[in-house]
């Protein structure tokens, strides 16, 4: 049996938000912005990885998934190290790690900068700190971990210049670290909206996530 440990209760409480609250989120929209600084394909040989972590790793792998020129996403573990790499001991907090994706893309077909768009205004929210929606705790922070000095410095600028635009209502948490080592979490981890896209905390967390991408950005949905 598969055994999940999203516990329910977390997820059915989403379903107690009042209108207001629904309103008032909406009323707070972020400002899409585009980035100004970017890696030119030109510099780059072959494919390319990213390593973004934002809460639950499951919606975050659903939404990069579905971007044209990205041809391989996995959720895993980054920010610690190796021994510790497992979803019981991370789930505890204590590790060090956060909840991630790897994304194997293609620059001449999607680039850095545009990923890291879709990291902020579709994948998570970049404002909550050590949580996201209904997971707390340091696990599902937000964070990029580079993995040389191009994505560093367009990471750093965009947090920049997203904060001096005042794209959200609230200031951007969100680390930029370099990457140690990326751990792939267990198998049934792996494309799990694919496989459970009925599952509650699936519907209520993930799913929006997938619309949002699908209806601001259709021309990057595949």
């Amino acid at each position: 049996m598969l055994i999940i440990f999203r516990p329910l209760a977390r997820a059915l409480s989403v379903l107690g938000l009042s209108a207001a609250v629904l309103a008032c989120r909406a009323a707070a929209a972020p400002v899409i912005t585009e980035p100004q600084s970017d890696i030119p394909a030109t510099s780059l040989k072959g494919k390319q990885t990213a390593v973004f972590a934002g809460g639950c790793f499951w919606g975050v792998e659903a939404v990069f998934e579905h971007l044209k020129g990205v041809s391989d996403v996995v959720s895993g573990f980054a920010g610690g190290d190796a021994a510790s790499a497992r979803y019981e001991t991370v789930s505890e907090g204590n590790s060090g790690h956060a909840e991630s994706v790897k994304i194997t893309y293609d620059p001449a077909q999607i680039s850095y900068g545009q990923l890291l768009k879709i990291f902020f205004f579709v994948a998570h929210d970049p404002t909550q700190l050590n949580r996201q929606g209904p997971d707390t705790g340091t696990q599902y922070r937000s964070a990029i971990f580079f993995g040389d000095p191009q994505q560093k410095r367009v990471a750093l600028a965009y947090i920049d210049q997203l904060t001096k635009a005042r794209a959200f209502s609230a200031p951007i948490v969100t680390q930029v670290a370099p990457l140690g080592g990326f751990y792939p979490a267990e198998a049934y981890h792996q494309d799990f909206i694919a496989h459970h896209p009925n599952y509650p905390y699936v519907v209520i967390n993930d799913l929006p996530k997938l619309a949002l991408l699908r209806e601001q950005f259709p021309k990057l949905y595949k």
